[in-house]
């Protein structure tokens, strides 16, 4: 579809809640239309997506890192209606004295937390997203990305494995385990999320598979730092370790005001997101839960993603704030949350 024909689709849905559709008026699509970033990123690039499905949440997705310049009219409303900011200001990156948290272990009993895990998002600087590279340019950024992941020491050194070359029953394998991405988001389809699939896509892993970095899925990085039990403060500084270790080969696309991007303006600032499988049966069985979880800025879903159910009174909780907060302040934010959930179970509980 052109343009012109994606956006009468989208200027004539009456039902589109969108928040593409709210933000994209006739006078921003007119300023807009013809713009192009220096990746060769156009408007059709942000909105294919969000006007094939109009059932999208949001709608909008980043073709590059410039495109949050360019296309600034339609995608800076977006993002602070999204992320519910009242400016568009991010503090500069902030982990944290990582020798000196403050805090460690949310459940030393053990009781309530099954597992805790952090993930960032991280794009390289010198790349577009995935609607405008092309199949070398992803081989390209794998190549740099495996460089930078097999020279990770200690606890974090690890192994790569391509998605092209690993067999289905591998890959299959690596789905059930809940490690490895799939290609079934008709959302991310449309946006162009998995062209060339799957070249220049992987995982990697370190040996004890408590840090691991998606290569080439939705953002050109996902890294990703677990373990069992309640240990935020040993899951936070293994991330960081990565981060820190992986920035010393690799720029990542940092912009001053809306910090770390990537493809989807839902994932900015922080991009980081922090959460506990946690057991909680008496307090998610109250009526007011949910409203319970949004006042200390924490997002409850079931334990298998977004809109799934929970299994035997396990939520998986996280921060909700990812723009607007240092990352040291989304994980205090987190933390502070989590203990207070465990604090009501224990009172309902009767402990």
């Amino acid at each position: 579809m052109s343009l012109e024909e994606l956006w009468n689709k989208l200027k004539n849905a009456t039902d589109c809640k969108s928040l593409l559709k709210k933000h994209l008026t006739p006078e921003v699509y007119q300023q807009l239309k013809d713009k192009k970033t220096k990746f060769g990123g156009t408007l059709i690039h942000c909105i294919q997506s969000g006007c094939k499905n109009l059932d999208s949440g949001c709608g909008i997705y980043a073709s590059d890192p410039e495109a949050y310049d360019v296309f600034k009219e339609v995608l800076h409303p977006v993002i602070q209606d999204y992320h519910k900011v009242p400016e568009i200001k991010h503090p500069q990156p902030d982990f944290g004295d990582l020798n000196n948290l403050g805090f460690g272990d949310l459940d030393p009993s053990g009781d309530f937390i099954v597992s805790t895990r952090v993930r960032v998002g991280r794009s390289h600087a010198s790349f577009g997203f995935p609607p405008v590279v092309n199949a070398e340019q992803r081989k390209e950024m794998e190549k740099v990305s495996v460089d930078a992941l097999n020279s990770l020491e200690g606890e974090l050194k690890g192994k790569y494995y391509s998605l092209e070359t690993m067999t289905p029953e591998e890959n299959q394998q690596l789905i059930d385990d809940h490690f490895m991405f799939k290609n079934d988001d008709r959302f991310l389809q449309d946006a162009g999320g998995y062209n060339d699939w799957p070249i220049g896509r992987g995982i990697f892993f370190n040996n004890n598979k408590t840090f691991l970095c998606w290569v080439n899925e939705e953002d050109h990085l996902r890294l990703i730092s677990m373990q069992k039990g309640g240990d935020l403060a040993a899951v936070w500084k293994r991330l960081i370790n990565a981060i820190q270790e992986m920035e010393k080969k690799l720029t990542f696309a940092h912009h001053d005001q809306l910090g770390y991007l990537t493809f989807c303006p839902t994932n900015l600032g922080t991009t980081c997101r922090a959460s506990v499988h946690i057991k909680i049966p008496k307090l998610a069985a109250e009526p007011d839960f949910k409203e319970f979880c949004e006042k200390l800025n924490l997002q409850p879903r079931g334990i298998h993603g977004e809109h799934t159910e929970s299994v035997g009174g396990v939520y998986d909780i996280s921060n909700k704030r990812r723009l607007g907060l240092s990352e040291i302040e989304a994980i205090q934010e987190m933390r502070h949350g989590v203990e207070e959930i465990i604090k009501r179970e224990k009172a309902l509980q009767g402990k």
